[in-house]
């Protein structure tokens, strides 16, 4: 599923002085063109694959570019400069410190636990670091956006996820190394009491998450401003479950209609329930993954301002759905040929459902004077990693 391009969306300068206009508003529009983003996403995949994955920066700063290009916020297409390099690098790093922490939990729980707790040490870091490369490389009508989020904040808004998990993978190494046969030592106490605690706080940590990249976005002299209260959060996540428990149920009910109807007598073939529950499960994430989309997406773009910029969405969810049933069933006839395609129309169904209301005169640009030296010094920051996460 695409996500929507955070920088796609865009914060607007403070007027002169003295200047009275009335809010105006910016329409994003998508003119990518399917055929043309095949040439390119054929090519990307045939080099990815020859090169053994290494070729996966060069193809996605070759992707962003395009993308970019041909998203146009009030007529004026965003552009993006990042280098692939530094993105290789950044790559290649992800690469080691992932293979470090599945290669010491072979070896023992106690090691896997360590690995764990350095990649959580650094992820934060690396996560800004990301932030900041992405947005020091795009550009508006000739400026560069920003971001100004510090790197206290990133570990600050991981941290509710990062304690309970933590807890869940100490309890884990505990459980092994003191008796792994034992139905429930202390070990796996504390493990059972950090998976609980990131179920209850997975709607916290996700406004954590989005509050600390939305008020981090800058451009030209104007900081993001991020609205949404938490409860908010828990309360479409417990509508996402309550739909989920719903589907769930009617899907058995149905798989059950089916196998009575198929086999009024004897037994139900197993390959008939089978297939019944891989339908049931794919029409689940088709049902379910376009509503939590389209509602995180207003959610959070709809409780997204700056002091002269205000943002709104609109996604439809029926429309998404629609989309991504349409997707779905050409990219499985067509054997995944269909997917840039699919993506250049999810991309501008997604885009052009956000608008931006601009309170003041959109020429009056006002850049601090110090702005410029703070850009670099995050886009050097951002450059040496080349992360792109978070997005």
């Amino acid at each position: 599923m695409l996500e929507l391009p955070d920088a796609a969306c865009v914060y607007a300068p403070t007027p002169t002085a003295g200047a009275q206009t009335r809010p105006q508003t910016l329409k994003i529009q998508f003119t990518g063109s399917g055929s043309e983003y095949f040439r390119i996403w054929i090519v990307n995949l045939l080099l990815t694959l020859v090169t053994l994955g290494l070729y996966f920066p060069f193809a996605k700063v070759r992707r962003l570019r395009y993308f970019y290009a041909n998203t146009r916020v009030g007529g004026q297409a965003l552009s993006f400069h990042g280098r692939p390099w530094p993105m290789f690098r950044g790559f290649v790093l992800l690469l080691l410190l992932g293979g470090a922490y599945g290669l010491a939990g072979h070896f023992s729980p106690v090691a896997g636990v360590l690995a764990y707790l350095l990649l959580c040490a650094v992820w934060p870091a690396l996560w800004r670091s990301g932030l900041q490369f992405r947005l020091g490389n795009t550009r508006w009508r000739g400026l560069r956006l920003s971001f100004q989020g510090d790197l206290a904040g990133a570990y600050k808004a991981v941290a509710p996820l990062y304690i309970p998990a933590m807890m869940l993978m100490a309890g884990t190494a505990w459980q092994a190394w003191q008796d792994p046969t034992a139905r429930l030592g202390a070990g796996g106490l504390v493990g059972v009491v950090g998976l609980v605690c990131m179920v209850l706080l997975s709607p916290y940590f996700m406004a954590r998450i989005k509050r600390y990249q939305h008020e981090g976005y800058g451009y030209a002299d104007q900081r993001g401003q991020f609205q949404v209260g938490t409860g908010k959060f828990y309360g479409l996540v417990l509508k996402g479950v309550l739909m989920s428990v719903l589907f769930l149920a009617l899907g058995i009910g149905v798989g059950v209609g089916l196998g009575v109807l198929l086999k009024p007598s004897g037994p139900v073939n197993p390959a008939i329930g089978v297939a019944i529950g891989m339908f049931g499960y794919l029409l689940y994430f088709m049902m379910v993954g376009p509503w939590f989309t389209a509602r995180l997406q207003n959610l959070v773009w709809s409780g997204t301002r700056s002091e002269q910029l205000e943002f709104h969405s609109t996604l439809s969810f029926r429309r998404l759905l629609w989309l991504t049933m349409v997707n779905w069933l050409l990219t499985a006839l067509t054997l995944s040929l269909y997917r840039p395609f699919a993506a250049i129309h999810t991309a501008r169904l997604r885009l052009e459902a956000v608008s931006l209301t601009v309170h003041g005169d959109i020429e009056a640009w006002q850049v601090r004077a110090q702005q410029e030296a703070t850009d670099a010094t995050g886009e050097a920051a951002g450059d040496f990693f080349g992360f792109d996460m978070g997005w």
